[in-house]
């Protein structure tokens, strides 16, 4: 079995505790136990991630190909984009 030493803000380590032994128990392994299955499920999401981005040869041209139908240029749609934060922001203001 390996051994892992990591550095947690408390907020995480505390919540993490919380949870872990709620649903494992108080006992000895509770953690171990929560902390392994948090591991694999995140190995499990990257690597599945990382099997996507793979297969993608070029990602510019799939980004490209996702915006043929856009005719605007980048700098219509950026100034675009800021008058919607800026309405936005208004509202939000009042």
């Amino acid at each position: 079995m390996g051994a892992i030493k990591v550095n947690l803000s408390d907020e995480t380590e505390k919540a993490f505790r919380m949870a872990a032994m709620r649903l494992y128990g108080y006992g000895k392994g509770a953690l171990s136990t929560a902390a392994d299955k948090a591991l694999m499920h995140w190995v499990s999401e990257v690597t599945e991630a990382i099997a996507v981005v793979g297969m993608l040869e070029d990602p510019v041209s799939a980004i490209d190909g996702m915006l043929s139908h856009v005719k605007k240029g980048g700098v219509e749609l950026q100034h675009e984009a800021r008058k919607i934060r800026a309405k936005k922001a208004l509202k939000y203001a009042r």
